[in-house]
């Protein structure tokens, strides 16, 4: 780190923000930055991204230009920003004429450590010109990964963001996300001309979140156990494919209880901001939401997130999970996987617009996701192998906790692949499962299919053991969905094999549904040493302080720092000052309130 920078940026990093130490690759990329690098950052969602450009906004003349992708997260950061007195401001849809102007006057007069702005807005002509007159510290571009056409949230104006490059040459530019293979990275290292910015990978991992992946049987039922077995009256995240399935399953949950609320893109505006500022700034709400939701979410206390359907990759899945738990604090991603999730994403990328490459990596993404779901050891480490880094059995997930048993699969496999053959391979796992079993249903006797050989064959095994047959089949190469024959599945090149007997095929075995687990936990339990009467209080007169100034709860304090406060019991300023997330403005703001609270 540069020797001037260092001992100023430790200096911020304490009095601004609040925190004693820098965590991980902080200090180095803040130094680098700060100096006139490039960089390109991968940190995964929570490890502190944010202060890698907003630390060397600080410490560099003029004023930061941070790109963000979502109105919702600017808005955020800019109310976290200015309760640590940071001189920080955003250009939206949502200011009025004036409010641009003023905003636009305080950038050229240099009254802004921060602007945030989207980039549709920063590709304007105007805008451009604007910026060529004030003193510009550096670019940030958060959500990198948009840039990305092979990635999960492809933005095409991201692709203009080049333009800085050429425009602003002695401007440092910090690209940062949480999600992107090596693929993603070459991507976003090209398009944004970033050939000479130093790489800085930290670990992908979020030891916090446990990955549970279950077999699908009644999903919203088993989504509702799941909430009020581990995460009753906490504030979770529930992900729908369609726009239909969210509005039905915000409903369902609603009228069991749970205080759920719908978001998706066919909303009315203002119904959609509404639910989600109830979700931001209120507590134990659950967010039932397409992938449409999340992106620009700051919420630190998310308590769980949950699939009710597949994800399209590994990418996706680790995207929507990693907002879960962002205080470090236990968290749950769980998810609910069966065979029709499969189906219906196949058919959607069989019949998407790109190109037959876009095709094949999209199917190759899902592959890997499959293997995911499949696995029999640790989620965890198949998960972080996906984007090259090794790691070791986690013990905090689903396999670790209750390691799943496998069986020689191979002759029912080759029973399930011949009936498919014999049938004309156009049937779902449905009817397949019907025929095996020797269920003489109206439609299999409608095919004559009683008169094959293969009728009855798999009376041995019940239908959720054929059921996961079924899947892993598809999981494993061995059988595919066909979208033209909606969903029936066809055999593929390597089915030969197992059908000759040359392939042995080993497979998970479904597992019953078990009671609670003994090592299940109730959400961000409340950590060893802290006062639970206080900090119930502390968190009243937290929500107190928001609602009088119109902000989420997180943005006064987060949790973290009340149970650090519950915990210290400080009796003066002093003693307030070294909690974490304490900087010397909220000091100022909030300490006499807090100390007459503590006494």
């Amino acid at each position: 780190m540069n020797t001037g920078t260092e001992p100023r940026a430790l200096h911020l990093l304490n009095t601004v923000f609040g925190f004693a130490a820098f965590r991980g690759a902080q200090e180095e990329i803040v130094g680098h930055v700060a100096s006139g690098g490039d960089a390109l950052v991968l940190m995964p969602t929570g490890g502190g991204k944010s202060l890698c450009y907003q630390l060397p906004a600080l410490l560099r003349p003029g004023a930061a230009l941070v790109i963000s992708p979502l109105i919702a997260l600017m808005q955020d950061q800019v109310a976290a920003l200015k309760q640590l007195g940071v001189r920080a401001a955003f250009l939206n849809s949502t200011l009025n004429s004036k409010q641009v102007q003023e905003t636009e006057r305080a950038l050229q007069s240099g009254e802004l450590d921060l602007l945030y702005v989207a980039p549709e807005r920063l590709m304007m002509p105007r805008m451009l010109e604007l910026l060529a007159e004030p003193k510009i510290a550096l670019f940030a571009i958060d959500e990198a990964h948009c840039v990305s056409q092979w990635g999960h949230d492809f933005r095409p104006e991201y692709l203009a963001l080049s333009v800085l490059h050429e425009r602003f040459p002695a401007v440092p530019r910090i690209a940062l996300t949480a999600t992107a293979d090596p693929q993603t990275r070459d991507e976003i290292i090209r398009r944004l001309a970033l050939e000479d910015a130093r790489i800085f990978i930290s670990s992908f991992d979020r030891p916090n979140i446990r990955y549970t992946i279950v077999d699908k049987e009644d999903a919203r039922t088993q989504l509702l156990r799941f909430i009020r077995e581990e995460h009753a009256g906490e504030a979770g995240i529930v992900y729908c494919l369609s726009r239909k399935k969210v509005d039905e399953t915000a409903a369902w949950l609603a009228a069991q209880g749970v205080r759920a609320l719908p978001y998706h893109a066919g909303m009315e505006a203002a119904e959609r901001a509404a639910n989600q500022e109830r979700f931001q700034r209120e507590d134990g709400v659950v967010m039932v939401a397409t992938i449409a939701f999340g992106m620009g979410i700051d919420k630190p206390d998310v308590r769980f997130v949950a699939h009710l359907d597949l994800p399209k990759s590994i990418e996706g899945y680790y995207q929507e999970t990693g907002r879960a738990g962002r205080d470090g604090l236990p968290a749950d991603a769980w998810m609910a996987y069966g065979l029709g999730d499969v189906v219906q994403l196949r058919r959607m990328m069989e019949q998407s617009e790109g190109g037959e490459e876009f095709r094949r990596i999209s199917f190759a993404k899902l592959d890997a996701l499959l293997g995911l779901c499949e696995t029999a050891g640790c989620r965890r480490v198949r998960l972080l192998d996906y984007f090259s880094e090794a790691s070791a059995p986690c013990g905090n997930c689903d396999t670790c906790l209750a390691p799943p048993q496998t069986w020689d699969a191979s002759e029912a496999a080759r029973k399930a692949l011949s009936c498919i053959y014999r049938t004309g391979q156009r049937f779902g796992a449905v009817h397949l499962m019907d025929v095996l079993r020797g269920k003489a249903t109206e439609r299999v006797s409608q095919w004559n299919h009683h008169q094959l050989n293969v009728f009855g064959a798999g009376a041995d095994l019940d239908e959720a053991t054929w059921r996961t047959v079924f899947r892993q089949l598809v999981a494993l190469g061995y059988a595919r969905p066909d979208h033209d024959a909606h969903g029936g599945l066809r055999l593929t090149e390597t089915s030969r094999a197992v059908l000759k007997g040359e392939q042995q095929v080993e497979m998970r075995r479904a597992v019953p549904r078990r009671g609670k687990s003994p090592k299940a936990r109730s959400g961000a339990a409340i950590p060893a040493g802290v006062d639970a009467d206080l900090l119930a209080r502390l968190k009243a007169w937290r929500s107190e302080q928001a609602r009088t100034q119109s902000v989420p709860p997180y943005v006064v304090f987060h949790d973290s720092t009340l149970a650090g406060i519950a915990a210290a019991h400080p009796r003066n300023l002093d003693g307030l000052s070294v909690i974490t997330g304490i900087g010397a403005k909220k000091l100022e703001r909030y300490g006499p309130a807090l100390l007459e609270l503590l006494r």
